[in-house]
């Protein structure tokens, strides 16, 4: 995620709690998903659609946190 963009999230990694916050959570949310489509950890068709827009959600906020840094 954000390869093309390593420097500016390796900078917030550091520097902004919110953005390391909001990053964490969208790994673990990650996990999930992928355990849930793989079978490992079923759930609910409605949970897991939950948990991508959450996992969205905290991607589209990440890439709003790195816009603001680079403008």
């Amino acid at each position: 995620m954000f390869e093309h963009r390593q420097h500016v999230m390796d900078q917030l990694m550091k520097e902004d709690e919110d953005f390391r916050r909001i990053f964490n959570r969208h790994q673990e949310l990650d996990k999930r998903v992928t355990a849930a489509e793989l079978g490992t950890a079923p759930m609910e068709d409605l949970a897991l659609n939950q948990l991508k827009k959450e996992k969205l959600w905290a991607k589209d906020r990440l890439a709003q946190i790195m816009d603001a840094a680079t403008a």
